[in-house]
């Protein structure tokens, strides 16, 4: 019975952690702009954030694993073919959370944009998985009935989506209204493939951290250490050597902007955990990713609606679409062709 409780606990955490993460994330990059960004038209920051997330997945990632590793210790050992797929999960991921940022930065609000990414990259994550497992023959009616609805879902929350509020136009600088209008169709088109990177990167992102914790003799802590280092490299290094000079950016690491970043950066690093947990202790796959998919969404909208009072300006049809794209990714994922178990060799017989 223990057990169970700490599974729960743990999937509980993620589901918290991830339905937080984008809310919490777009705040850190209103807070980083500048005067001059905010009358160039400029709401959102993007490199700084980036750089704070990339942070707090350094610290939870790579700092404590590391510690937790040399004092413990662990099963399994240091392959260079698991640092290499481990480092490219991690990657994938960092790539993904740059997409986040870059769907907000082009008007992408949080109780639309995270719906769709967490319907999405089950998808992928399901297909990935089958092609590698070579079980594309074994797709079922379900599924593909799963894979419609998370599509229709989605179109249905792209159309419906809230608008704008009169008091987030009234916020923004009238010198920027003229841009921003003439440029929505841009933006939409921009919003749209921001999202789609990162459903394909995060939907990546299990598959293949999958291959490198199992070519490590499935240690935990080993491929998660990699995965904070990628995320260095990329979403601190990397935004850093651009802010020199490449790539200027009206924003600065003021402090509330910078906390709520840090913040975000640790609800994804956390949630993370929240699944390794949650496997640690005896929970499947089967279940618990389903549970995740489906319940982080759900917090995302609900506490999106309260801080930002859209209560009123949420459509039915909104809502229809975000259950489709809840229903269809867990039937997606239930529903999934299953490896089948290994063989268990035949012990002979004693004469």
């Amino acid at each position: 019975m223990r057990s169970i409780h700490l599974v729960v606990t743990s999937f509980t955490v993620t589901i918290l952690a991830w339905g937080l993460y984008g809310p919490v994330l777009h705040w850190g990059q209103a807070g980083m702009v500048t005067d001059a960004g905010l009358e160039l038209g400029e709401k959102y920051a993007r490199l700084r954030p980036f750089v704070c997330v990339g942070l707090s997945y350094f610290a939870i990632g790579v700092v404590v694993p590391a510690l937790l590793l040399k004092i413990k210790g662990e099963t399994g050992e240091w392959t260079l073919r698991g640092i290499l797929y481990s480092l490219a999960g991690g990657a994938l991921g960092a790539l993904g959370a740059l997409g986040i940022i870059m769907a907000f930065n082009f008007g992408g609000k949080p109780i639309y944009v995270m719906p769709l990414v967490f319907g999405g990259a089950p998808v992928v994550n399901s297909f990935i998985t089958i092609y590698l497992t070579k079980r594309m023959k074994s797709i079922g009616t379900l599924f593909m009935v799963g894979l419609v609805i998370v599509l229709l879902g989605a179109v249905t929350v792209l159309i419906s989506k809230p608008k704008p509020s009169q008091a987030d136009q009234a916020d923004q600088p009238s010198i920027a209204l003229a841009p921003v209008e003439s440029h929505s169709f841009r933006d939409l088109i921009l919003q749209t493939a921001s999202i789609a990177s990162v459903i394909v990167c995060w939907g990546a992102y299990g598959p293949v951290l999958h291959k490198g914790q199992a070519a490590m003799q499935h240690s935990r802590l080993r491929p998660l250490i990699c995965v904070g280092l990628a995320y260095f490299a990329i979403a601190v290094l990397v935004p850093n050597l651009l802010l020199l000079g490449a790539v200027p950016e009206a924003s600065a690491y003021r402090f509330v902007g910078s906390m709520w970043s840090l913040a975000a950066g640790a609800a994804g690093a956390i949630g993370a955990l929240g699944i390794i947990m949650a496997f640690n202790f005896g929970g499947r796959p089967v279940f618990v990713m389903p549970l995740v998919f489906g319940g982080a969404p759900v917090v995302n909208t609900m506490f999106t609606t309260f801080t930002e009072g859209l209560w009123g300006d949420v459509d039915p049809f909104f809502l229809a679409g975000l259950i489709l794209v809840i229903a269809g990714a867990v039937m997606v994922l239930v529903f999934a062709p299953k490896s089948p178990p290994p063989a268990v060799a035949e012990v002979p017989e004693e004469k």
